[in-house]
């Protein structure tokens, strides 16, 4: 991803500034929002071992397969509980966008996330 295009975490800010810094383990996320976040940009941008480092040990899978063929295309925030710098639990309710194979599509999850130490870990989600 060119560094200088708009994150696709849908903040605004270019992704060398925002959600790339975190995939490269500059910084950690300091709300489970701005992981959830990042893990979306994460989809976006094809980084697997993002994804599997960002997963709370105890549900993360073994490998995870992305589709080549799915664009997400934008992130929609629906709520959240949760999740600041002195919790350790929270939820984060949102709406990914997606086009796979010329259809359009969306996803929308109730998220759940758990801080261990300093860092939030995605542990699972409901799909509505």
């Amino acid at each position: 991803m060119n560094p200088n295009r708009p994150c696709p975490c849908g903040l605004g800010e270019p992704f060398a500034d925002c959600c790339g810094p975190l995939h490269a383990g500059d910084r950690q996320a300091a709300t489970a929002e701005q992981l959830m976040r990042s893990r979306y940009a994460a989809f976006a941008v094809g980084d697997v071992a993002y994804l599997l480092k960002t997963w709370h040990p105890s549900t993360r899978p073994a490998e995870l397969d992305l589709d080549p063929e799915q664009r997400w295309v934008g992130l929609d925030i629906l709520g959240r509980t949760g999740g600041g710098p002195f919790d350790s639990e929270a939820t984060v309710h949102f709406r990914a966008h997606y086009r796979l194979r010329g259809q359009s599509g969306a996803l929308t999850e109730n998220s759940r996330f758990r801080r261990t130490g300093k860092t939030w870990f995605y542990v699972d989600g409901d799909h509505d």
